[in-house]
Order: C-alpha cells, then sequence, then structure tokens
C-alpha cells in the first residue's frame, strides 16, 4: 500500500495528556506542503496549565476559550482531512520529536474521535537524522533541530505555530531524504 506522509506539529499547555492539553495542531502533506491543516483546540477543564508553556506557544486561555474548538470537533476533523488527502493511502505521521506529538495526537484520537488512522507509531525527524549521520552524530544532544538545520538549512522560521512549524519540519525531511546539504551555520 501506497503511504502519505502527513507532517505534524501540535501545541499543548503541559508536557503530557495527563499534564497538559493539546490546544494546536498543524498539518501539511510532506511532498505537498501546500496542502494543510491547522486547528486551535479549547483545553480541557480541570487539566494544569503551563505559564512557561504559554511563553513558548504565545497562546492564552482567552484566546483559545474565543477562538478554538472542542477537542472532538478538532480531532474529527483532523481526521477527516487525513483520510481525504491520504486518499486509500496509509497515513504515515512525521515529526520532529515525534514522540512528544505522537503522545498527544494519540491520546486526543481514541479519547474523542475514537480512532487513530496514524496506528501506533509515527515516523521521528530526529531519529532519521541520527540514523542517516551516525558516522558523524554521536550524541542525542546533537540532532536538536539547530543541529540538524546546520547541515539541512529551510528557509522557514520556527515560530511555535503549530502550522508553521509543521511546514518548516516536512521542508527538513525532504532536504534530509534527498541528501540535500544546506549552507552551514556561521
Amino acid at each position: 500500500m501506497d503511504e502519505a506522509w502527513i507532517s505534524v506539529d501540535v501545541e499543548a499547555t503541559g508536557p503530557t495528556p495527563g499534564t497538559g492539553s493539546l490546544i494546536a495542531i498543524g498539518a501539511c502533506l510532506v511532498h505537498q506542503p501546500e496542502v494543510q491543516f491547522e486547528a486551535t483546540i479549547q483545553p480541557i477543564p480541570g487539566l494544569p496549565w503551563s505559564d512557561e508553556a504559554e511563553q513558548v506557544h504565545r497562546l492564552t486561555r482567552a484566546r483559545l476559550a474565543e477562538e478554538g474548538t472542542t477537542p472532538e470537533n478538532a480531532m474529527r476533523s483532523f481526521f477527516n482531512w487525513v483520510d481525504t488527502v491520504a486518499a486509500g493511502r496509509r497515513p504515515i505521521m512525521v515529526a520532529f520529536n515525534a514522540p512528544f506529538d505522537w503522545m498527544f495526537v494519540a491520546d486526543y484520537a481514541w479519547r474523542f474521535a475514537g480512532r487513530n488512522p496514524f496506528g501506533v507509531s509515527s515516523l521521528d525527524i530526529k531519529a532519521l537524522y541520527l540514523g542517516r549521520h551516525l558516522d558523524e552524530v554521536r550524541l542525542w544532544g546533537e540532532t536538536s533541530s539547530t543541529h540538524v538545520l546546520r547541515r539541512y538549512d529551510v528557509d522557514l522560521p520556527h515560530t511555535h505555530d503549530a502550522l508553521d512549524d509543521a511546514l518548516e519540519q516536512a521542508a527538513m525531511l525532504r532536504r534530509i531524504l534527498t541528501g540535500a546539504w544546506g549552507q552551514k551555520a556561521s
């Protein structure tokens, strides 16, 4: 079966689904980044809120209450989009630090949509980078986006907006897959 690789990025109010809410999701097809999905999501009442995380993603409770959709609507809309863009292919979730993003997507998928079209795994760009450059990259700490972008520079900002970051990581993955070398950072 053919695969549809989908770059996914999330923003959250805490480090795990039990200690924070998924509040934004952005996605695009890796090889057709103009095909996109984006949603802001209302936080789950009673779950902790990290002021430190808010400083990163800049989404306030007030903004999410006004502009966000319910977790149920967000996940159903997201998976309807996934089903449409995958068009009979197997959807593969791709993320930079996939364990974090997948954990939130999987939890919300089952809790609020009753299914996860990505299954029980996703492709982690950090691990792919490490494997591709194992002859030179020796430490997991050398797989941060700063390190990867030194080798595979992309002309997109990392803004902590879920869609912006999904687009950036899709571009990064395309560079890694084609073996293209970017400009070395000075």
